[in-house]
């Protein structure tokens, strides 16, 4: 079986990465504790790629690397990249994004999702995308990190926050992404396995 390190820290989200990746025979592990990657990159495909190499390289491992941002059409794009980089803590960006926006009744939005794998030699040999558009709410709906509480998805009548695993598979950004990469993942992990 394929060991494929999902190049993050967040429990959360290798967690997620890893019920999407079900299927396949593969070992899911998290990237080495105390490992910090340092998003340079200047879109969400860059910094994908970059953690995605990093820890193939240090671990000889498969690694699989996403990266994620909001973008409120208001804010003009932000916090995109800055997502996670937006405020202390999942309240405190919250909060700031809300205030930001203030009562615009303009509150088109987009999860945005880029997944990167790269072989263990730190060469990326993969790369996906994914899309979810929606708006964001005057107040949070349902218990989950990020911006997800916030975020309405207009396909499923209900906040990301409170998406079932199914939906955020088919309508999430990061679902989008990872399907459009599983079946070239397959294959390749699965020729990987045949030869060693």
């Amino acid at each position: 079986m394929v060991v494929l390190v999902i190049a993050s820290g967040n429990a959360r989200k290798v967690a997620e990465i890893a019920g999407m990746l079900s299927g396949l025979p593969l070992q899911v592990q998290q990237q080495p504790d105390g490992l910090e990657v340092e998003e340079t990159g200047s879109t969400y495909g860059a910094n994908a790629r970059l953690k995605a190499e990093t820890v193939a390289r240090l671990t000889g491992q498969w690694a699989l690397a996403d990266d994620s941002g909001l973008e409120v059409d208001a804010l003009g794009g932000a916090p995109g990249i800055y997502s996670a980089r937006y405020a202390a803590s999942d309240t405190e960006r919250i909060a700031r994004l809300l205030r930001e926006l203030g009562n615009t009744p303009y509150r088109s939005a987009s999860f945005n999702s880029a997944m990167a794998l790269a072989g263990p030699d730190g060469i990326t040999v993969l790369e996906a995308q994914g899309i979810c558009r929606g708006e964001i709410l005057h107040s949070p709906q349902g218990r989950g990190g990020g911006y997800d509480p916030i975020f309405w998805v207009r396909e499923a009548g209900c906040s990301y926050a409170q998406l079932s695993e199914h939906l955020r598979l088919r309508l999430g950004s990061r679902g989008k992404a990872a399907r459009r990469m599983a079946a070239e993942l397959h294959e390749l992990l699965g020729l990987a396995s045949a030869l060693g």
